[in-house]
């Protein structure tokens, strides 16, 4: 698998469905080799971000550019594991845990209202005013009992899109 121009074996498709909790079938996984074997253009076994770019859906999508920091780099497993969030297959804990990284965007674990203004930001562009985003912001944090100066961790965060009437059953790690 570390050389893209080879051709994936049976063991190869049974250990990336593993290893992305079986979120693709076989022929998805084999689509999807040949895609990324498409966007190697450096046939290096990973792709890069400039590589990212060059796919118009991904160039133009809002969160690009939050999005490419957690892609840059990535080989063919941690490829379809990224993807395996978009699956229908992905259970809702895998799809709250990427939203939860794209917001974080440090990668330490937590997120700060400044980190979530960024996101909302990004998503909105000019249709709000920079003003209307913090009170938005504010006012939903503050629905859920946070402030401004809170830290997010990944159950505070489920909390608050629970606040925000989104229906969830979610196991959240405790460390």
């Amino acid at each position: 698998m570390g050389n893209t121009s080879s051709m994936l074996t049976q063991y190869d498709i049974e250990e990336v469905q593993q290893h992305c909790n079986h979120a693709f079938s076989q022929q998805e996984i084999v689509s999807l080799y040949q895609r990324f074997c498409q966007l190697d253009r450096n046939y290096g076994g990973f792709i890069s971000g400039e590589e990212f770019l060059s796919v118009p859906e991904f160039a133009v999508n809002p969160l690009s550019l939050r999005l490419l920091r957690m892609l840059d780099g990535l080989n063919f497993k941690e490829f379809v594991a990224f993807l395996s969030a978009f699956s229908p297959r992905a259970t809702l804990q895998e799809k709250i845990d990427f939203i939860f990284k794209v917001y974080d965007s440090d990668g330490n674990g937590k997120v700060t209202f400044d980190d979530m203004l960024d996101v909302l930001r990004d998503l909105t562009g000019s249709f709000i005013s920079a003003q209307q985003r913090e009170q938005v912001l504010t006012h939903v944090l503050e629905e859920a009992g946070y402030s401004k100066d809170s830290l997010l961790i990944l159950s505070d965060f489920v909390k608050i899109l629970e606040n925000s009437g989104v229906k969830m059953e979610v196991e959240v790690p405790v460390d």
